[in-house]
């Protein structure tokens, strides 16, 4: 089957696990060029699997794991950097390194993948930090960054290259309110200035819902539901019903399986 134009990446009846573990049971699904898809579903559902695939981290262990046409499994070193290249990734908790300033570590992936003179270096990395609205804090340490500043100095170093798609591996996580909102509006806004395709693995709804163009959530390994959020919302599982609307017992259970409360407890049982 020939890649669809529209789609950067594709998932085409792919399985992964680890050992008999089994993470992603032959799913298939699509990002769209241009747009932001959202990645949802519950804790150990295989998000952040998909995103370690689309680098090449992990390998697919059946189907096609698809990069601008290109199926990223059977790459070999020289080809996966050059993919790689084209991606931006912002780790979960921003994983800045400690001993550079805000400003190199933005610098580094233009030093590292770039012949680039220095003096241009500075201005695109003072660009990408204006971007993320801290070129005034350039010269802090990532110690001297609150968790929401250290976030947008990790995206700015994401963002360096100019990546085609950029992945989010849950960038909401532990934001306070303001810095929630702040990230979640730049990743809308550098996705339509920059023309990226952005991708996001995210357990907080409401943002999630706003910004994105398309969310897919995962259960199971399988794609419990895809579309819009207005979809999405409508959605009649009951499993996605339960994630979207927070509920506390449904499909997924409040209480762990075991014993009945009569078994463990000795009740109803004659003397």
């Amino acid at each position: 089957m020939a890649p669809n134009p529209e789609s950067l990446v594709e998932l085409r009846h792919l399985s992964f696990g680890y050992g008999e573990r089994v993470i992603l049971d032959d799913i298939s699904l699509s990002v769209p060029r241009g747009k932001v898809t959202a990645l949802m579903g519950a804790s150990g559902g295989g998000k952040t699997t998909i995103l370690r695939l689309i680098g090449g981290q992990n390998r697919a262990q059946s189907g096609e794991m698809l990069f601008d046409g290109q199926d990223v499994t059977p790459m070999n070193q020289q080809q996966l950097y050059a993919a790689r290249r084209r991606m931006g990734v912002l780790f979960q908790f921003g994983a800045l390194f400690a001993d550079l300033s805000a400003f190199e570590n933005v610098a580094f992936p233009l030093r590292e993948h770039t012949d680039l003179p220095e003096a241009l270096i500075r201005d695109i990395a003072l660009m990408k930090l204006n971007a993320v609205g801290l070129r005034g804090a350039r010269d802090l340490m990532p110690s001297d960054l609150s968790g929401g500043m250290a976030r947008r100095i990790a995206l700015a170093r994401a963002i360096a290259l100019d990546p085609e798609l950029v992945m989010y591996d849950e960038p909401f996580s532990g934001l306070d309110p303001i810095s929630l909102a702040i990230a979640a509006r730049l990743v809308r806004q550098l996705n339509d200035s920059m023309g990226l395709t952005s991708l996001f693995v995210s357990h907080e709804l409401e943002q999630t819902f706003a910004i994105s163009d398309h969310v897919i959530i995962l259960a199971n390994g399988k794609i419990a539901a895809q579309g819009t959020p207005d979809e999405v919302r409508r959605s009649t599982d009951p499993l996605v019903y339960q994630y979207v609307n927070a509920l506390s017992d449904g499909p997924v259970r409040f209480h762990y399986p075991g014993p009945t409360i009569e078994q463990d407890f000795g009740l109803g049982v004659a003397p």
